[in-house]
Protein backbone atom coordinates (compact mmCIF):
# COMPACT_ATOMS: atom_id res chain seq x y z
CA UNK A 1 0.00 0.00 0.00
CA UNK A 2 2.80 2.46 0.89
CA UNK A 3 4.63 1.45 -2.30
CA UNK A 4 1.63 2.41 -4.44
CA UNK A 5 1.20 5.66 -2.53
CA UNK A 6 4.86 6.64 -3.01
CA UNK A 7 4.85 5.69 -6.70
CA UNK A 8 1.81 7.91 -7.20
CA UNK A 9 3.68 10.94 -5.86
CA UNK A 10 6.29 11.14 -8.62
CA UNK A 11 5.50 14.12 -10.84
CA UNK A 12 3.09 15.75 -8.40
CA UNK A 13 3.84 19.29 -7.29
CA UNK A 14 2.85 22.38 -5.36
CA UNK A 15 3.60 26.06 -5.84
CA UNK A 16 4.08 28.58 -3.05
CA UNK A 17 4.44 32.30 -3.78
CA UNK A 18 5.76 34.94 -1.46
CA UNK A 19 6.89 38.55 -1.66
CA UNK A 20 9.95 39.06 0.53
CA UNK A 21 9.14 41.77 3.04
CA UNK A 22 11.12 43.98 5.38
CA UNK A 23 9.48 42.09 8.24
CA UNK A 24 10.64 38.74 6.81
CA UNK A 25 14.28 39.79 6.63
CA UNK A 26 14.47 41.74 9.91
CA UNK A 27 12.40 39.16 11.82
CA UNK A 28 14.54 36.32 10.52
CA UNK A 29 17.65 38.26 11.58
CA UNK A 30 16.25 38.66 15.09
CA UNK A 31 15.12 35.04 15.42
CA UNK A 32 18.29 33.43 14.05
CA UNK A 33 20.99 35.97 14.81
CA UNK A 34 21.81 36.19 11.08
CA UNK A 35 21.99 39.97 11.30
CA UNK A 36 24.94 40.57 9.00
CA UNK A 37 24.90 44.05 7.42
CA UNK A 38 24.17 42.40 4.04
CA UNK A 39 20.68 41.86 5.46
CA UNK A 40 20.26 44.72 7.94
CA UNK A 41 22.12 47.80 6.68
CA UNK A 42 21.02 49.32 3.37
CA UNK A 43 24.06 51.63 3.00
CA UNK A 44 26.49 48.82 3.75
CA UNK A 45 24.80 46.45 1.31
CA UNK A 46 24.92 49.10 -1.42
CA UNK A 47 28.55 49.97 -0.64
CA UNK A 48 29.66 46.36 -1.15
CA UNK A 49 27.89 46.04 -4.50
CA UNK A 50 24.75 44.16 -3.51
CA UNK A 51 22.43 46.91 -4.75
CA UNK A 52 20.65 46.94 -1.39
CA UNK A 53 19.86 44.60 1.46
CA UNK A 54 19.40 40.95 0.52
CA UNK A 55 17.41 38.13 2.08
CA UNK A 56 19.23 35.46 4.07
CA UNK A 57 19.80 32.18 2.26
CA UNK A 58 18.36 30.28 5.20
CA UNK A 59 15.18 32.34 4.85
CA UNK A 60 14.86 30.93 1.33
CA UNK A 61 15.19 27.42 2.80
CA UNK A 62 12.33 28.40 5.09
CA UNK A 63 10.26 29.22 2.01
CA UNK A 64 11.04 25.73 0.70
CA UNK A 65 9.59 24.41 3.97
CA UNK A 66 6.49 26.50 3.26
CA UNK A 67 6.18 24.89 -0.17
CA UNK A 68 6.52 21.42 1.37
CA UNK A 69 3.70 22.30 3.78
CA UNK A 70 1.49 23.29 0.85
CA UNK A 71 2.41 20.02 -0.85
CA UNK A 72 1.54 17.95 2.23
CA UNK A 73 -1.84 19.72 2.49
CA UNK A 74 -2.58 18.44 -1.02
CA UNK A 75 -1.41 14.89 -0.30
CA UNK A 76 -3.25 14.61 3.01
CA UNK A 77 -0.81 12.17 4.56
CA UNK A 78 1.57 12.79 7.49
CA UNK A 79 5.26 13.29 6.75
CA UNK A 80 8.27 15.07 8.17
CA UNK A 81 11.19 16.73 6.44
CA UNK A 82 14.37 14.67 6.55
CA UNK A 83 16.47 17.56 5.29
CA UNK A 84 17.64 19.62 2.37
CA UNK A 85 20.31 18.54 -0.07
CA UNK A 86 22.35 20.45 -2.63
CA UNK A 87 20.70 23.79 -1.89
CA UNK A 88 22.32 26.55 -3.92
CA UNK A 89 21.69 30.29 -3.94
CA UNK A 90 22.12 31.43 -7.52
CA UNK A 91 20.97 35.06 -7.53
CA UNK A 92 20.41 37.72 -4.91
CA UNK A 93 16.94 38.16 -3.44
CA UNK A 94 16.02 41.65 -2.31
CA UNK A 95 13.21 43.05 -0.22
CA UNK A 96 10.16 43.36 -2.44
CA UNK A 97 11.12 40.49 -4.74
CA UNK A 98 8.18 38.22 -5.57
CA UNK A 99 9.24 34.59 -5.39
CA UNK A 100 7.64 31.46 -6.75
CA UNK A 101 8.71 28.20 -5.13
CA UNK A 102 7.99 25.16 -7.30
CA UNK A 103 8.09 21.92 -5.34
CA UNK A 104 7.96 18.71 -7.40
CA UNK A 105 8.38 15.10 -6.30
CA UNK A 106 11.01 13.58 -8.58
CA UNK A 107 11.88 10.31 -6.84
CA UNK A 108 11.04 7.87 -4.09
CA UNK A 109 12.95 5.49 -1.83
CA UNK A 110 10.58 2.63 -0.99
CA UNK A 111 12.91 1.11 1.61
CA UNK A 112 12.85 4.31 3.67
CA UNK A 113 9.33 5.60 2.81
CA UNK A 114 10.97 8.76 1.50
CA UNK A 115 10.17 11.04 -1.39
CA UNK A 116 12.60 13.54 -2.91
CA UNK A 117 11.33 16.88 -4.16
CA UNK A 118 13.26 19.05 -6.56
CA UNK A 119 12.71 22.69 -5.65
CA UNK A 120 13.23 25.76 -7.84
CA UNK A 121 12.79 29.31 -6.61
CA UNK A 122 12.38 32.02 -9.24
CA UNK A 123 11.85 35.75 -8.92
CA UNK A 124 9.34 37.94 -10.76
CA UNK A 125 11.84 38.37 -13.61
CA UNK A 126 11.92 34.59 -14.15
CA UNK A 127 15.47 34.27 -12.80
CA UNK A 128 16.33 31.14 -10.86
CA UNK A 129 17.46 32.40 -7.45
CA UNK A 130 17.76 29.09 -5.56
CA UNK A 131 17.44 25.36 -6.13
CA UNK A 132 17.77 22.21 -4.12
CA UNK A 133 16.19 18.99 -2.94
CA UNK A 134 13.94 18.33 0.05
CA UNK A 135 13.52 14.83 1.44
CA UNK A 136 10.15 13.94 2.95
CA UNK A 137 9.66 10.88 5.15
CA UNK A 138 6.14 9.50 5.14
CA UNK A 139 4.92 7.66 8.20
CA UNK A 140 3.37 4.25 7.64
CA UNK A 141 -0.06 5.17 8.99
Amino acid sequence: MMRDFLNGLVGTSAVFSRTVSETDVSGFAQITGDDHPNHTDESYARSVGLGGRVAQGALLVGFIAGASSRYLEQVGRPAVSYGYDNVRFLNLVGIGDRLEIIYEITGVDHAKNNAAATVHITNERGELVAAGTNILHFTSS
